[in-house]
């Protein structure tokens, strides 16, 4: 395993900086243990879904990236989970209230009943649902932060990778 940086995530699967987790144990001469990656991102997933919806609960406003992921909460108390390879999103919490989150996770995947697709033009954060095509200009909606993330991430993953990312239903039969 090569050199892993303290603020780089840890390998375990944690969702933890490197330096918060098992930074000790390695200076220990104990391996991290590394996760099964999907394993690894689903309990990641998860947490962090749990963490931006008590910031929304909270009202107060947060940013997440977790790899082709980016979750963030308003200070109006909503929350969403967007992934960036499609542009879809789906909506954990509205108003200060969670929703439930349309995970079905098995061991090969992870699925996500996504309710949404958003865009970026403008500078404004746009929000299209999938059951009626209808358009939302969302006003107070991190677009600039939403952007700068997807950028960072585009430049973490190569377009090889990010065009893996979703699975075919047709390709599992």
């Amino acid at each position: 395993m090569g050199k892993i940086g303290r603020n780089e995530q840890c390998p375990c699967g944690s969702g933890k900086k490197f330096k918060h987790c098992c930074l000790a144990k390695a200076q220990a001469g104990i391996a991290p243990t590394p996760a099964n990656p999907e394993a690894a991102l689903k309990i990641s997933l998860n947490s962090e879904i749990e963490a931006i919806v008590q910031a929304a609960v909270e009202k107060k406003q947060k940013i997440k990236e977790l790899g082709v992921f980016i979750l963030f909460a308003t200070a109006g108390g909503d929350a969403w989970l967007l992934e960036i390879t499609q542009s879809d999103a789906v909506q954990l919490a509205i108003g200060g209230e969670a929703l439930e989150v349309p995970i079905d996770e098995n061991p090969e995947t992870i699925e996500i009943n996504w309710s949404h697709t958003f865009d970026l033009s403008n500078k404004e954060f746009e929000l299209i649902a999938y059951s009626d095509q209808s358009k939302s200009v969302m006003a107070n909606y991190p677009a600039k932060e939403v952007s700068a993330s997807i950028k960072r991430i585009k430049k973490r993953f190569t377009s090889d990778v990010l065009s893996r990312v979703h699975v075919d239903t047709a390709d599992q039969e």
